[in-house]
């Protein structure tokens, strides 16, 4: 089972958000978020926000354990340019592009639970097990007096 959630429209920029998610690429989701607390980069505090949102949407909607989950895929894109200007000398304006992110996590379960699901008790039938026969003793090998004789030298 995977959970992909998403990040639309985050103020920093792409290549800056790509240097926060190749850390915790492919890691479970206890060392992400130990990476994501103690990296000092801006975008480092959305990420964990969005990691954690992941990992509550896994455990209260579909019902899967906190620890068994890694990250499958993590990918930042583009979002739109905000286009401002900056005024330069002789009435010249020099374009401005404040870059935006769209970040895509997806989570998924270490081990697969594919157990079956529990039968009822009432509809399980009682088998009483066959009547067994008692097992017999195993002899010992019958020994000569002779042998006898020579092991108690």
């Amino acid at each position: 089972m995977q959970v992909k959630v998403q990040l639309n429209n985050l103020r920093t920029t792409p290549r800056k958000s790509r240097q926060v998610i190749d850390l915790i690429r492919n890691k479970s989701v206890a060392q992400a978020r130990a990476l994501l607390e103690f990296t000092v980069k801006r975008s480092s505090e959305p990420v964990l926000k969005l990691l954690n949102s992941a990992v509550a949407t896994a455990v209260n909607d579909l019902k899967l354990e906190e620890s068994n989950l890694t990250i499958f895929a993590v990918t930042v894109d583009e979002g739109p340019k905000l286009k401002r200007s900056f005024p330069m000398s002789r009435g010249r304006a020099y374009p401005i592009l404040k870059r935006t992110s769209h970040i895509t996590l997806i989570l998924s379960e270490i081990k697969p639970t594919d157990a079956p699901k529990p039968v009822k008790a009432e509809a399980k039938k009682e088998t009483k097990p066959a009547a067994e026969k008692p097992v017999k003793a195993a002899k010992a090998p019958k020994v000569s007096k002779a042998k006898k004789a020579n092991t108690k030298k």
